[in-house]
């Protein structure tokens, strides 16, 4: 069974970190490139970052530049998401996704993504 999850959403206070992981099983992660996504109450989903299969190529929304950052561990079947100084606006969702048809860069568009995990709440508020 094809499956991702994700871990390591909690609540934090503004200017806190958070790391999440994405751990993929039933499949090799490290051929496709992988996008974390968000979605707060009542917003459409929207793409945070993404990195492609060998990690040379990445890429962040505006709002999160500078502040988080995309990894992945192939030996591990692990994708991270190191969130630091976190705001209020960064409430959310979030989600990761593997996109099976590109290795060599990555789209942010979430209708690119083949498969989902299940989502992990993040809560910024002090």
């Amino acid at each position: 069974q094809l499956q991702l999850v994700e871990s390591g959403g909690g609540f934090v206070q503004p200017g806190g970190s958070l790391r999440l992981s994405c751990a993929a099983s039933g499949f090799t992660l490290d051929y496709y490139a992988v996008g974390w996504f968000r979605q707060a109450p009542g917003k459409d989903r929207e793409g945070v970052s993404c990195i492609s299969s060998s990690g040379g190529y990445g890429y962040y929304r505006d709002s999160v530049k500078g502040r988080f950052t995309i990894s992945r561990d192939n030996a591990k079947n692990t994708v991270y998401l190191e969130m630091n100084n976190l705001k209020p606006e960064d409430t959310a969702v979030y989600y990761c996704a593997a996109d099976i048809n590109v290795t060599s860069v990555c789209y942010i568009d979430p209708h690119n993504y083949d498969y989902w995990g299940q989502g992990t709440q993040v809560t910024v508020s002090s």
